[in-house]
């Protein structure tokens, strides 16, 4: 799948992949409340056949597991989300500073007395 060998195979997995497992664990929990399965062993013996017919699934529709591309490493999504928020955080400070407002009140009362007076008194 092209996963460097020193991280996780999850921090790679396709989306569909995701789905099927968290399917199967999901067939897995309703089946041990519906047939009453109790103990390791019947409980794991559930949980493989569950993901084995996902599996068989996914193969019938084209989509064979191992052959699907890796998604992108959930470390770099991690990092260029902290950086956009931070981005967006600067930004929405400057905009507040350019505005000389604090929130949405002050910018309500600003633009009344620049309508109603030509300019900005309240400060």
């Amino acid at each position: 799948m092209g996963v460097p060998s020193n991280r996780p195979l999850a921090d790679f997995l396709p989306t569909v992949s995701i789905k099927a497992k968290d399917f199967a664990a999901a067939m897995t929990t309703e089946n041990v409340q519906l047939k009453n399965l109790s103990g390791q062993t019947p409980i794991e013996k559930e949980h493989i056949e569950n993901n084995r017919g996902v599996r068989k699934i996914m193969i019938e529709r084209g989509l064979r597991p191992e052959n699907l591309p890796p998604a992108e490493d959930v470390k770099k999504v991690e990092r260029r989300l902290k950086s956009e928020e931070k981005r967006l955080t600067r930004k929405k400070i400057e905009e507040v500073r350019r505005e000389g407002c604090i929130n949405e009140t002050f910018l309500v009362v600003r633009d009344r007395e620049l309508e109603e007076l030509g300019e900005y008194r309240t400060k």
